[in-house]
């Protein structure tokens, strides 16, 4: 499945570049993900929470983390299994960040794969619906620690938890709405 947002940040392209390559910052950016442990070389190792309906899944598994300053771009390839429902998950994203310094616009497309119980939510638009939302409080999070002015501040916000049963409803209700607003 694929999944593709672009968003803007209110901060020099610079600024955005060097808070993408501090993985842990980032990490606390994400809904419902941790980072465990950093095993060097750019792979970490991590779990991602989701509750999507009656559905709940941890997923336990590394990224690598493969930057090109250059471009302002990168590639995050990730792999994780939920050992408790035996569903698995990988993900390849690439980012790219355009921009001056009045703002940058990030540019994110994730090619998603599950198996199990999870991957009945990925043949719905409710995926895409709850990504929309999740990517909404990423960026929420990503300039309330840009615009933190100590590093105490920053450490301190954080995504907020998901909650699960209100993103799905809030979520198939807007999928709802445009799959029957098309007809």
């Amino acid at each position: 499945m694929q999944v593709s947002h672009q968003f803007d940040v209110a901060r020099p392209v610079q600024t955005v570049w060097d808070f993408f390559q501090d993985v842990p910052s980032v990490a606390q950016c994400l809904p419902g993900a941790e980072l465990t442990e950093d095993k060097g070389d750019n792979v970490y190792a991590g779990k991602v929470s989701v509750k999507l309906g009656p559905l709940s899944a941890t997923f336990e598994g590394e990224a690598k983390v493969t930057p090109d300053a250059v471009a302002k771009s990168g590639l995050i390839d990730g792999k994780g299994v939920d050992r408790r429902g035996g569903s698995r998950g990988q993900v390849k994203v690439t980012y790219q960040l355009v921009g001056s310094d009045a703002g940058t616009t990030v540019s994110m497309d994730a090619d998603v794969t599950l198996s199990g119980a999870a991957a009945q939510f990925g043949r719905t638009g409710l995926i895409n619906e709850m990504s929309n939302r999740l990517i909404g409080e990423f960026v929420q999070c990503v300039e309330g620690k840009l615009a933190a002015t100590t590093v105490e501040e920053a450490q301190e916000i954080k995504a907020a938890e998901v909650k699960g049963i209100t993103l799905f409803f809030q979520s198939l209700l807007t999928w709802l709405k445009r799959l029957f607003g098309r007809r």
